[in-house]
């Protein structure tokens, strides 16, 4: 089992900045490769970014691209997802999730998720 505490959530303006963090715990000495997603009320759950265990590749979402960065820090078991020049749209709450690293990034079938961190952007 693996236990994902996302944070960092919160209110900002139109073409701010925030740093999500998500921390994992438990059975972490498997290697995982790691996303981030997002939901607003009345959708479906839809993918933001990905990374691999080594970061050599990352995948995003073209609504983001150019404007987040997904990272990670296996030392530390944290996973990160900076957020430049946010947009009233990117108002949802933000998931990590950990699947297992012998896919393709596009296909990890995603089993462990977070509880998630809310972000607001005013207009």
């Amino acid at each position: 089992q693996v236990r994902l505490v996302e944070s960092g959530g919160g209110l900002v303006q139109a073409g701010g900045s925030l740093r999500l963090s998500c921390a994992a715990s438990g059975r972490t000495y498997s290697t995982y490769a790691k996303a981030w997603f997002r939901q607003t009320p009345g959708k479906e759950r839809e993918f933001v970014a990905a990374i691999t265990w080594t970061s050599a590749e990352m995948n995003y979402a073209d609504s983001v691209k150019g404007r987040f960065t997904i990272s990670r820090d296996n030392d530390k078991e944290m996973l990160y997802l900076q957020m430049n020049n946010l947009k009233p749209e990117d108002t949802a709450v933000y998931y990590c999730a950990a699947g297992p690293t012998k896919f393709r990034l596009s296909d990890v079938p995603y089993n462990y998720w977070g509880q998630g961190t809310q972000v607001t952007v005013s207009s």
